[in-house]
């Protein structure tokens, strides 16, 4: 007589036919990924351990919190095509070099044009890049309170450490901006070119419009200040800044002089002079030739990849 042995059950089968394709999957996933276990060890606490998280976490598509969240606003006009292009070309190519969210955005009040809805209707569908602010379009009445006290409720869900107000006619250099933020306060924090400069002392100092950073607590103190609201109009620049002394609200003024000035057309000045490698932005770009000889300069295009299809060296004349 055969022996017999016990048969297994059929929701033993079940259950052996569910796990051993899950027990597969995970060996294949421990043998590929071997240090997949350590971006669950902790948060970053330098630098250096901050950049290797954030490759790691791109490479395995593991979503890791950034240490820096910052949105620079690029005050502009509706029909200011070209130059949108131009700035997007420019702030793609140049990455930050520490973790770090940076949004870029460019800032104009309503439309007014029937192309105009149409036009910037195709570059938000493309790029995604765009606020449009419920305002009459202007450059000292309210325009820069306007987009300030906005971003608290555009942004309640994700706030950012930094709000940057800068112009169309300005490169930032993000990757040197985010470096000089990562060692400063993430509260009262009021940062940019001071003015006036030259070593004056004057309890009217302020920042420069070229560009000017807020850390996230003052934009919502402007959104909901009285002083603010009422005083709107005039140089946005020095507006801003006599917010916080008549609104009495304490701020940390960070001077990044000779970082931030303005493009060399005239004899050196504090905030004019020639381009230097810890430039975090050059101001005053109004036309092509300006925005080509500062990306020569910062090397922007120096990875383009050879190719038969195009040269750019000049013609020369006959």
């Amino acid at each position: 007589m055969k022996p017999s042995y016990p048969q297994p059950s059929s929701s033993t089968l079940t259950l052996t036919l569910f796990l051993l394709p899950l027990f597969l999957l995970a060996l294949i996933f421990l043998l590929v990924y071997p240090n997949e276990s350590k971006l669950q060890a902790g948060p970053a606490t330098d630098c250096s351990r901050s950049s290797s998280v954030l490759h790691d976490a791109f490479t395995y598509g593991i979503t890791v919190k950034p240490d820096l969240r910052l949105l620079i606003g690029i005050l502009t006009l509706p029909d200011s095509y070209e130059r949108r292009q131009l700035v997007r070309h420019a702030y793609s190519l140049g990455q930050p070099a520490h973790a770090a969210h940076v949004d870029v955005r460019f800032v104009f009040c309503n439309l007014t044009k029937e192309e105009q809805r149409v036009l910037v209707g195709l570059e938000i569908m493309q790029y995604d890049d765009i606020i449009i602010l419920d305002c009459q379009e202007n450059m000292d009445g309210g325009k820069t309170y306007t987009f300030f006290s906005s971003l608290p409720r555009l942004f309640a869900d994700a706030p950012y450490d930094y709000v940057m107000k800068t112009d169309d006619d300005t490169y930032v250099r993000v990757a040197n901006l985010v470096g000089a933020l990562n060692s400063k306060p993430r509260e009262s924090l009021y940062f940019g070119l001071m003015t006036p400069c030259f070593g004056v002392h004057s309890e009217n100092r302020y920042m420069s419009g070229l560009g000017y950073v807020l850390s996230w607590d003052l934009v919502e103190w402007i959104s909901k200040s009285d002083v603010a609201r009422e005083h709107q109009t005039g140089p946005e620049d020095l507006v801003t800044g006599r917010w916080f002394k008549e609104g009495g609200r304490s701020v940390q003024m960070y001077d990044a002089t000779p970082a931030i000035y303005d493009y060399m057309e005239m004899p050196y000045m504090c905030y004019r002079h020639e381009f230097i490698p810890e430039t975090i932005a050059v101001h005053k770009l109004k036309g092509n030739l300006r925005w080509a000889r500062t990306l020569q300069y910062f090397n922007v295009t120096e990875g383009i990849k050879p190719s038969n299809l195009y040269h750019l060296s000049l013609s020369k004349k006959k």
